[in-house]
């Protein structure tokens, strides 16, 4: 109903709408409606009153509220559930802890900061407001031996999103986007399964959006760096939307036509592919020439003699020096 609302206020397009109006269009009643303006005001939405005129939506509050989301965003799966958080400690926490109780494929869950922040390896994450910190909820199809390569389809799915806004953005193997040689981007997969069928899928998609250079804590910053940085001003959420869009079409084509398309839209992209590079395994150490991407996302590294297979939860991979 706060979605109804706020459509029929921006299609007013600055013009007041009476509360009579809004509750005839929306079949409630006006004290529904009084109730809904209290609530969208209380959030943080600018809505003028004037009486015998009605309501006057004048701005909306700097987050990604889930109304704001998918106002526009006309997705089928990806976006259709919203859980939102202004403070968490962890989206890929609570969309696996959804997922578990049933939550529908492509649930979304979105904080505006997170305070315990997670990455790959355990690594923690910086997870500022400003930033885009959000989780998918995805129950595909395809074998457990295939989730791995969904990271590479959130990395597709956003650096276009960015190039789209004219940034260079380029994929890092294995989950990582970044612009001028700064990270941009994190990304964290995790899975539930069984032998042979996947329970659920959690996507964990960090953005370093519209965060000030001095934010960043000391020891990164040389190598991160946020979109408003490079950018300057851009609109956090039409952004946000357009990932979403691309994260929907990208897995709409991965259901029907399996990773194949997906691959070679990743190898475009990538900044990995033909350089050389240090693994850093648990194991093993070794270097060698990233040559391609294998059908199952393993990064395929030419060392001499021959090719070996690096899977992303084994190693790190950092440029040779």
């Amino acid at each position: 109903m706060r979605r109804a609302i706020l459509e029929l206020l921006r299609k007013a397009a600055g013009k007041y709408l009476s509360g009579e109006d809004i509750a005839a269009r929306l079949k409630v009643s006006r004290t529904a409606v009084w109730k809904h303006i209290k609530e969208l005001k209380n959030s943080g939405y600018e809505i003028e009153s004037l009486s015998r005129s009605g309501y006057r939506l004048v701005n909306t509050p700097d987050k990604l509220l889930p109304e704001l989301v998918q106002c526009g965003l006309e997705n089928d799966i990806i976006g259709r559930h919203i859980e939102y958080f202004d403070e968490v400690g962890s989206t890929n926490v609570e969309a696996k802890r959804l997922a578990s109780r049933g939550a529908a494929d492509g649930t979304l869950v979105i904080g505006e900061c997170q305070n315990t922040g997670q990455g790959r390896l355990n690594r923690s994450f910086f997870c500022p407001r400003g930033g885009i910190w959000f989780s998918v909820i995805l129950r595909p199809p395809f074998l457990p031996q295939e989730a791995p390569k969904c990271t590479l389809m959130a990395a597709v799915a956003v650096a276009d999103a960015m190039r789209s806004l004219k940034l260079d953005a380029g994929i890092k193997w294995p989950n990582d986007v970044l612009c001028q040689g700064k990270k941009l981007v994190g990304i964290l997969t995790e899975m539930s399964a069984e032998v042979d069928q996947i329970n659920y899928v959690v996507i964990g998609i960090g953005i370093n959006a519209v965060i000030p250079a001095e934010s960043f804590p000391a020891d990164i910053r040389d190598r991160a760096a946020s979109m408003s940085m490079l950018l300057g001003d851009f609109n956090r959420l039409d952004f946000f939307r357009q990932v979403l869009r691309n994260l929907e079409k990208l897995y709409k084509t991965v259901k029907a036509q399996g990773f194949a398309p997906l691959l070679t839209r990743w190898r475009e992209l990538s900044v990995t592919l033909g350089k050389e590079v240090n693994v850093l395994g648990i194991n093993e150490q070794f270097s060698g020439k990233a040559v391609d991407i294998a059908d199952d996302g393993a990064l395929l590294i030419d060392i001499g003699n021959e090719i070996k297979k690096v899977y992303a939860g084994d190693v790190s991979i950092r440029p040779k020096n």
